[in-house]
């Protein structure tokens, strides 16, 4: 074992209480905000499988050859290596670790992609919700880990633009579904902006650092970016700027608008009327799948900061808080696994950052705990009464219900204070009247009501009260 392990190991106390904390940038929830966060991940899946997405889940760790197919970087940076202390030992001074933690899903899809090609039925449509691990500086709403849901199309050799319209779609449902509040999914293409760029004489080894700094508009706002784009590095004259500036601030308002504002930027080189014509398509897709025109506009300072998008790009914000930023963003790129395979393998794709999403809806007081995923509490007065309590707690949940059952008597206010603070809404209760009749009583904590009803007809009986419920819009649940 190397010396500074075995000096690691020989200093820890034997016996010495350790204070517990989880550690900086993580997300630990109580349970009933698990239960909430865990329905949004339902609601997702649920939605990405009915628009014909598979699951793939890869492992945790990569080969760090693998993981990091460019030296350096930032993405490097934040990188976390995994090594064993056995590993340790035996690599000791001999350069990077064998493993590491995935920082995204893209890197292991593309991975994934390349080493089961030939297995795989093209068009591969998958989804993946896993959670990454970046080296993030340590501040609020800044996770080292966190949960992405992303959902990818890959083609062999060439994918059609339908695909990019039909991403929009999927947006749209899932956040229809997750029911957040209103929401824009803003759209842009990366070839209308570099077809643009070419009109302006901005060569191609430049346009991908004007990308970057048009995108940072709202972060930084236009000033700072007229200073950046005239300054060292870059050089534009003002008037470039200016029609930079001008091309950047186009916004639609409806369906019919965003064609009118395409159409009104007039004649440009080639591969800016591809980006336009890609852009019109994809309008007409979303306008034939029924996607609201409420629910997209055209965005011409989007651009995404990443380098590998070449195509359409989105990016989805909520109408009424813009300050969280993007909830979901992606877009085309021309060749996913060129790192891993000669086959040349197009796609298109999304993340949804959903820890970050939920820490930031939670913190604008969008999102509540949820009730308990129990739904009865069966509770114990006696011991004489616990066979009776084991039997009518099998029944519940042969019927459908999640039941807990009180395993050892209590003193009945005890069980309701529980039940209360567990956020569990029946109580179901069997005391020395109603095991006489035959009845039950059942206390509705949410109603602040109480009722009996007949062993027999109870799981029936909470079943419709709960199905009742849930129907309820949010308002009258309180």
């Amino acid at each position: 074992m190397p010396a500074t392990l075995c000096g690691f190991f020989a200093s820890v106390p034997e016996f010495r209480l350790i204070k517990p904390r989880t550690p900086p940038g993580v997300m630990e929830l109580l349970p009933r905000d698990q239960i909430a966060f865990q329905r949004m991940l339902d609601t997702i899946r649920l939605t990405f499988e009915r628009f014909g997405f598979l699951p793939v889940e890869t492992p945790v760790m990569e080969l760090s050859e693998v993981l990091l197919t460019k030296s350096g970087g930032e993405t490097e940076r934040q990188v976390y290596f995994v090594q064993s202390t056995g590993a340790l030992e035996k690599s000791a001074g001999e350069g990077m670790p064998e493993l590491a933690l995935r920082f995204d899903l893209t890197v292991p899809l593309a991975r994934y992609v390349a080493e089961h090609e030939h297995d795989l039925a093209f068009p591969f449509r998958r989804y993946q919700m896993q959670r990454v691990y970046r080296g993030e500086r340590a501040q609020r709403g800044r996770f080292r880990e966190f949960y992405q849901c992303d959902i990818d199309v890959i083609g062999k050799d060439s994918l059609s633009i339908r695909h990019d319209a039909e991403i929009p779609a999927v947006i749209q449902s899932v956040f229809d579904a997750l029911a957040i509040g209103d929401f824009t999914i803003q759209l842009n293409h990366r070839k209308l902006l570099r077809g643009y760029f070419e009109g302006l004489g901005i060569e191609d080894e430049r346009q991908v650092a004007v990308l970057r700094e048009i995108d940072k508009l709202d972060k930084r706002g236009e000033d700072a970016v007229r200073a950046t784009l005239a300054g060292e590095g870059f050089g534009l004259a003002a008037g470039a700027i200016d029609k930079l500036m001008a091309f950047s601030q186009v916004r639609s308002r409806s369906h019919e608008d965003a064609l009118a504002r395409l159409a009104a930027l007039g004649a440009g080189t080639t591969l800016f009327d591809e980006g336009r014509d890609e852009l019109r398509e994809v309008l007409q897709r979303l306008k034939a799948m029924g996607v609201p025109e409420s629910r997209y506009a055209i965005n011409l300072s989007i651009a995404r900061g990443l380098d590998y998008y070449t195509g359409l790009v989105y990016e989805t914000t909520l109408d009424a808080h813009p300050q969280i930023g993007s909830i979901c963003s992606g877009g085309r790129y021309d060749n996913l696994a060129s790192h891993y395979t000669k086959s040349k393998l197009p796609g298109v794709g999304i993340s949804i950052g959903l820890t970050r999403l939920f820490w930031q809806l939670r913190e604008a007081g969008l999102i509540a705990s949820a009730e308990s995923s129990v739904d009865a509490l069966v509770t114990l007065l006696d011991d004489e009464g616990l066979d009776h309590a084991l039997s009518l707690s099998q029944q519940l949940r042969a019927a459908g219900l999640n039941v807990e059952t009180q395993l050892e008597p209590r003193k009945l206010a005890k069980q309701l204070q529980y039940a209360d603070r567990a956020g569990i809404r029946f109580v179901v209760i069997r005391g020395g009247d109603e095991a006489a009749k035959g009845m039950v009583a059942v206390k509705d904590l949410r109603r602040g009501e109480q009722f009996e009803v007949a062993d027999a007809d109870l799981a029936r009986t909470l079943l419709i009260e709960r199905e009742q419920w849930r129907a309820l819009p949010a308002e009258g649940q309180r």
